[in-house]
């Protein structure tokens, strides 16, 4: 037979199962009263019990049959009918039994269910009482009791109706709840996709923040056809390089609260930034970091989203109502999504910063190479050849003059034009050591200590553990050279130092530790460094920058008259970087 499922249950099925039940029941205190338990048209009654078990499994389900109600009717009227005339009529205790049908037909039918099924029972009803008897007098009885059954199926009628009116109105209700909590979901979805999409479409750092802002704020509000709530707060604080957090872009922030910076490292803040997980504030005031925000004081909740992935924390994104309880699960979890795609658009949007400021860098970097090198062959060649041609001039007034003074001219002159050679191919073998590519750092570093040895007559000592070179990268090993020429032609220049050592030797697990000493004049570090902006140089500047290029960190050791010690560690694999800044910023 041909069954139809459903997600909710048949109530009008649940109704009749249930006084069906009440009915058999009533049935059977009315035959134990009796006394004949055990007749054998009560089996009638358990054929009706076990209908009645199939019907309450099939309810279980949520299942009904092809024509499930005209079945159950059916079953009902043949039932009780046949128990009416095995049970010889109204001598049985429970010939009242022909109520049930008519109930079964007020559910399912209502009043017109009534009219059909009670006339059927009164006929039975008045069928059997006449075969029994002849007496006209013997009728008054079926009739008077299809009068009460036809009554009795009115006013159930009527009941059922109302009940099932209620029910429907109840369901309706129900069904308008769920559409209304579709809607907003559909909306929150919408809002989400709406982000992603904003997101994905620019690499802008500023229209990033910008946009997980408002859209974040239009996705927490519960219904997207009211106006936006003007009592919600949002704020995103970033790190600066200062390692403080401060205001990137807000919402319902006032002008000296966007001024405001937090170190980030207590209450909700640094719990959320620490443990990597949204805390939910409800007592702003006891907080010792969000307290200092005014607006934030206001606040009766505040939910604090971290804005982290995997060790790099870039901030925090906070939102704050006055209303107590306003973060509700489902707002949470909204934030919580959204947070998590403002995480991988802030950490794009940094990343192509980066690569937008590196690029500058390098551009830098080439033009004060150039200028570098225009003023090393000013100061060098360029005035080196200027003084060959004024020699040259010389000796051609000596040789009409003075013929035997102008030999040791000449010879003064072949020795200018030999110092001047070795300067140029010093200057290109520092801008380009074919020696490093083909060779290695060792052989590079030991061919630029003997070319300046010869040029500047400067003492310089290489020591380098070769192991630590056997997984370097070669893009990594340059990086060192150049630090370590930087470091030498600071020395040479500004230290006027006679003596250097260069030492490349390992420092802890997956560490090179690189130093530069010189014996030279030495300076002060910090003077030099508050007034660095005024100086024409920039030596300190490139091995900062390019000890930035290897991960390493600098550091500086020199006094006046003591010398100067360049020290660069550097990383040689990701987890020692982690620990070395680390180490770094504590």
């Amino acid at each position: 037979m041909p069954m139809r499922a459903s997600d909710s249950p048949f109530i009008a099925d649940w109704f009749a199962v249930s006084l069906r039940w009440l009915v058999l029941m009533g049935a059977l205190l009315s035959i134990s009263m009796g006394g004949n338990v055990l007749a054998l048209p009560n089996i009638l009654l358990v054929i009706l019990v076990l209908w009645n078990l199939t019907l309450t499994l099939l309810a279980g389900l949520n299942i009904r049959m092809r024509y499930h109600r005209q079945i159950g009717l059916g079953m009902d009227l043949l039932i009780v009918s046949v128990y009416f005339v095995a049970s010889g009529g109204f001598a049985s205790p429970a010939w009242w039994l022909g109520v049930l049908p008519l109930l079964t037909a007020a559910l399912y039918f209502e009043w017109q269910g009534v009219f059909i099924a009670a006339p059927i029972m009164i006929l039975v009803q008045m069928a059997v009482t006449a075969f029994q008897s002849i007496a006209i007098s013997s009728l008054l009885f079926p009739i008077g009791s299809g009068t009460l059954l036809i009554l009795i199926g009115i006013v159930f009628s009527f009941l059922s109706m109302r009940l099932i009116q209620t029910i429907r109105r109840s369901r309706q209700v129900q069904l308008d709840t769920q559409r209304e909590k579709l809607r907003v979901e559909n909306e929150r979805m919408r809002a989400i996709y709406n982000l992603t999409s904003t997101l994905t479409s620019t690499l802008n750092y500023e229209r990033v923040l910008d946009s997980v802002l408002d859209l974040s704020l239009s996705a927490v509000n519960t219904d997207p056809e009211t106006a936006a709530d003007d009592r919600l707060v949002g704020v995103v604080m970033l790190y600066s390089k200062n390692d403080v957090l401060e205001v990137a872009s807000a919402r319902r922030l006032t002008p000296a609260d966007k001024r405001a910076t937090l170190r980030g490292q207590a209450g909700a803040i640094g719990r959320a930034i620490e443990e990597d997980k949204p805390v939910l504030v409800r007592n702003v005031k006891n907080d010792p970091e969000l307290s200092r925000i005014v607006t934030f004081v206001v606040c009766r909740e505040m939910y604090c989203f971290p804005l982290r992935s995997g060790f790099n924390a870039y901030g925090i994104l906070l939102f704050g109502h006055p209303e107590p309880g306003y973060f509700t699960p489902d707002r949470r979890e909204t934030i919580d999504i959204l947070g998590s795609q403002a995480v991988i658009a802030i950490q794009n949007a940094r990343l192509y910063q980066d690569l937008v400021d590196e690029r500058d860098r390098m551009i830098e970097v080439q033009e004060e190479t150039r200028k570098k090198l225009a003023r090393d062959l000013h100061d060098g060649p360029t005035q080196s050849v200027a003084a060959i041609a004024m020699r040259i001039n010389l000796v051609q007034r000596l040789l009409t003059k003075d013929t035997q003074s102008a030999a040791p001219e000449l010879g003064r002159i072949e020795e200018l034009a030999r110092r001047t050679s070795k300067e140029i191919r010093h200057m290109l073998f520092t801008l380009r050591p074919l020696v490093l590519e083909s060779q290695g750092l060792v052989a590079a570093l030991q061919s630029m200590a003997e070319k300046t040895n010869e040029t500047y007559s400067q003492q310089i000592q290489i020591q380098v553990d070769e192991s630590l070179l056997q997984n370097m990268e070669m893009g990594k090993q340059s990086v060192i050279f150049y630090i370590v020429e930087e470091a030498i032609t600071n020395a040479r220049k500004h230290a006027k130092a006679a003596h250097i050592s260069v030492r490349l030797h390992p420092y802890g697990k997956e560490i090179a530790l690189l130093e530069i000493q010189d014996d030279g004049v030495g300076f002060d570090v910090a003077a030099v460094t508050r007034a660095y902006d005024q100086r024409g140089s920039l030596g300190m500047v490139n091995l900062r920058e390019r000890a930035e290029l290897v991960n390493g960190v600098l550091n500086l050791q020199s006094a006046p008259g003591k010398g100067t010690r360049v020290q660069v560690y550097i990383p040689l694999s990701e987890e020692a970087a982690d620990r070395l800044h680390h180490a770094a910023q504590k």
